[in-house]
């Protein structure tokens, strides 16, 4: 499943790297790319949208 999802408060490469391993500690194989100047996630993964999502919040950056 791809997603593409909007992360308003990531601001710089550190933050789309924290983002990336957030999505990899709940699938390892997980394709992500996030970029800070757009606030554009995009995720290639098996698991479902809403424990992504989870994720992602729980690593500091809420998803709109």
């Amino acid at each position: 499943m791809t997603l593409h999802l909007t992360v308003p408060s990531m601001a710089c490469s550190a933050c789309a790297e924290t983002i990336i391993k957030a999505v990899q500690t709940i699938d390892a194989l997980a394709q992500v790319t996030a970029d800070p100047k757009t606030k554009q996630v995009d995720i290639e993964t098996v698991q479902s949208e809403s424990l992504v999502r989870d994720a992602i919040s729980k690593a500091g950056y809420p998803v709109v």
